[in-house]
């Protein structure tokens, strides 16, 4: 009985081809998880607008009636006219801590799709080698 001959070395056109589909398929599953991490990004920046939005219109309303009851407190007090006007500078105030706070959380979105960026880092370092 004869033993099976061994299969021969690729050819090196075989060892092309076969790179060339590994890097295709490569590139697809790095565009897939740029995909990924950038929809994750834009779900935090979405939430974040939505949260804008909401403080927004509450705080719209709010101001509104809290100020015209509060400066007809005041009137009691003082000049309708420096009412008004205290109260505008206290709603001034509270504008700007919820800007803040806004942006802080915007803040924490990553425009970067960094688990790609180091793949990707990886993979050119996969070919250099190769190259060597």
């Amino acid at each position: 009985m004869s033993t099976p001959a061994p299969d021969p070395k690729p050819s090196l056109g075989d060892l092309v081809g076969d790179l060339g589909s590994d890097l295709s398929k490569l590139f697809r599953q790095e565009v897939e998880l740029a995909k990924t991490e950038i929809r994750e990004e834009a779900t935090k920046a979405g939430k974040a607008a939505g949260m804008f939005g909401g403080a927004g219109f509450a705080g719209w309303m709010t101001a509104l009636f809290l100020s015209l009851a509060l400066i007809w407190a005041l009137d009691a007090a003082i000049d309708a006219g420096w009412a008004a006007l205290i109260v505008a500078l206290l709603w001034g105030i509270a504008a700007t801590v919820m800007f803040v706070m806004g942006r802080r959380t915007l803040q924490t979105v990553s425009p970067v799709p960094e688990e790609t960026v180091k793949t990707l880092k990886e993979d050119a370092q996969w070919a250099r080698d190769l190259k060597n």
